[in-house]
Formats: C-alpha cells, structure tokens, sequence
C-alpha cells in the first residue's frame, strides 16, 4: 500500500492534485466524491465503517506545544460511511444531465455520423426533438456533431434519414462518478468499474 503525506498547513508534503476520496455506504455501494478534509472529518467524528484502496494518506495538522509532535490521521482513498451520514435516497437519484458527462458517457463521439471531436465542436442533440414534446433527460439526448445537429434540425432521426449509430441510456451513479472526476486514482477506478452497466462505453473511456 502506497502513502502519501497531505498536509493541512500547505507546507511542501501537499500533492500538486490534492485526493479525492471516494465514498460509500456500509454496503458498499458508491455514494461520492469528497476532499481529504471532508474525509478527515468522517474519520474523526468515527463514521468510517471500513475503507479499502491501494493508497492511503497520512493528513498532517498541527504541532503539539507540549510534546512538540505533530498530530496526523490516516485515510485511505475509499472508505465507507456508516449511521445516518449518507442519505438512502441520494442512492436512487438520477445522475445530473450535463454536456461535459453526456459527451464523456458518449466518448466524445457523435451519434450519427461517428466523428469523434473535442467537446466544443459537438452539441447535445435530442432524439425526440424539445419541439415534438421530447424531454431534455439521459433516455432522450446523444451527442452530435454541430453538422449533424444541423442537419437533423427539429426532426426525428428516422424523419431526417439519420440512424442512430448508439443507444442512449442513464448512467448509474458509479459511472457518473468516473465521468464527474477527471483524477481518479488507480484503485478507485478499478472499484468503481466493478459497479459499471453492461451497456456502459465508459468501461472503454481513454483518460
């Protein structure tokens, strides 16, 4: 197991990319991500129930005046929150719709033509158009090229001629949580991809 120091003076010991830690309840289901303070916290107030990871940090505080030592708490990178800390609902929300998960979920990669582009060249595209009653959620959006949203226009896909190269679907939280945080370590991603849907692309997602 590899340990890291993190300071909480910001001395040197601070890691350029300071840890998210990934949180969940006693049964191990994912809940979230939080800082090395807010993990901190958990472990002081003694509502860890167990943790796991490859890595663990070593939070460094203050100096004793008495004894001159200095005081510091151990955390691994995920640990699960046990009591009333977690919320049970929080659990069956569907993860937020935004361009930056959408594009992710999709790899960046337009539903209809295939191109794969950076973020500020595609569009988020609703299958059943806003215009025919169509709902702005995860089961009615994909990514498109602006070209290709162009062309579409406020058309169905099979109106416009255009078949879907993919379906779209809702990412559970496991995999919202990969798509929500660009540094997640080794092992976190290796717990998290335990959790991910069959039909997931993230299972392929580059970086």
């Amino acid at each position: 197991m590899q340990a890291v120091d993190v300071s909480s003076h910001g001395d040197a010991r601070v890691p350029v990319r300071h840890p998210w830690i990934l949180t969940l309840d006693v049964n191990g289901r994912p809940h979230r991500w939080v800082s090395w303070q807010a993990a901190c916290t958990y472990h002081a107030r003694d509502m860890v129930a167990w943790s796991t990871g490859e890595q663990a940090f070593r939070i460094l505080g203050g100096t004793c005046r008495i004894t001159g030592e200095r005081s510091s708490l151990s955390s691994q990178s995920i640990i699960a929150i046990k009591g009333r800390a977690l919320r049970p609902a929080s659990f069956r929300q569907v993860p937020p719709l935004s361009n930056r998960e959408l594009f992710r979920r999709d790899r960046h990669t337009c539903a209809y033509c295939g191109s794969t582009l950076p973020g500020a060249q595609l569009t988020r595209d609703h299958v059943e158009p806003v215009s025919r009653g169509g709902r702005d959620v995860w089961m009615n959006v994909v990514t498109a090229c602006r070209h290709c949203n162009q062309k579409k226009d406020n058309k169905r896909p099979e109106q416009a001629g255009m078949a879907l190269l993919y379906a779209p679907y809702v990412p559970n939280k496991a995999e919202f949580l990969i798509l929500s945080n660009r540094n997640i370590l080794a092992d976190q991603m290796d717990f998290l991809l335990q959790h991910l849907p069959t039909q997931s692309r993230v299972r392929h997602l580059d970086g």
